[in-house]
């Protein structure tokens, strides 16, 4: 595995408030979305760094934000007031409120079926719902045993959860059971990442400055990296353990063996799976 530097930024604007979340318009290349602990989606053009349209219907922090990969007008939001909250690009209305029972702690787009989304809850459960008749869930995923910090589609029938109980779980469906735990990494009190390679890897962050990558049909990691304490005035990657630090975000490169893994202390790293 390998470590890169990054480019200068080519663009950069600042949001009034701490970001939680992005999503980029799988469609649209230069729309961003933001949701920030204000409770407001921002949508931003990144080419010209500035904001399109403010959305402020949530009542408390809003942790997440998905566009759909179907619709290129459609993203969807979750907060702490315990609301999922369905949006247009071009309104500033919500088209749809879904009534959770607890904070909603991260929701997502099924990649393949525009009206289906899943999102993970304090109450320790996925909640799966069809947009088409919301009243109702298709179904409710029970099994973990804290709060659902993370939900990912590993294909349009299979979600993986991450919660703060230190476990993944692969959710079939089709049966909707748990069709394996994964665990080994450490996570009780941090939001630590999540992320699909679009084939048979997942990865998260760790409580212990490490990353985790798990192979679906394995409960234990298949592969680890663990990130050195950084010295703030040289930059050099030091061995002490600093029980303060951890990974707080990952992201795969779809159908490849690169991703990106980010600690607590700023640093970002480029991963080869070999």
């Amino acid at each position: 595995m390998m470590a890169t530097a990054l480019q200068y930024p080519v663009a950069e604007f600042t949001n009034r408030s701490k970001i939680s979340c992005l999503s980029f318009n799988p469609y649209i290349k230069s729309q961003l979305a933001c949701s920030d602990y204000d409770g407001t989606v921002s949508l931003w053009d990144v080419g010209v760094g500035t904001s399109t349209l403010s959305l402020g219907e949530h009542e408390k922090r809003a942790w997440s934000v998905d566009f759909s990969h179907v619709d290129p007008t459609r993203l969807c939001s979750g907060s702490d007031d315990g609301k999922v909250k369905i949006w247009t690009t071009n309104r500033r209305a919500s088209v749809m409120t879904i009534e959770g029972k607890a904070n909603v702690c991260c929701v997502r787009f099924n990649p393949l079926h525009g009206n289906i989304l899943s999102f993970g809850s304090a109450d320790h459960n996925v909640h799966c719902f069809d947009l088409r008749s919301p009243k109702q869930p298709l179904c409710v995923l029970r099994g973990h045993r804290k709060a659902v910090s993370y939900t990912r589609f590993l294909s349009p029938d299979e979600i993986i959860s991450a919660s703060t109980d230190s476990s993944l779980k692969l959710w079939s469906l089709r049966t909707q059971e748990c069709v394996r735990t994964f665990s080994g990494h450490a996570n009780e009190k941090n939001f630590v990442g999540l992320t699909t390679s679009g084939g048979d890897w997942i990865a998260c962050g760790s409580e212990n400055n490490t990353m985790y990558a798990y192979y679906r049909n394995l409960s234990h990691p298949a592969v680890t990296y663990k990130f050195g304490n950084c010295n703030p005035v040289t930059g050099i990657e030091q061995p002490e353990e600093d029980p303060s630090l951890f990974v707080s975000a990952v992201c795969w490169k779809n159908r490849s063996n690169t991703m990106l893994s980010a600690n607590s202390q700023g640093i970002i790293k480029v991963l080869e799976l070999e």
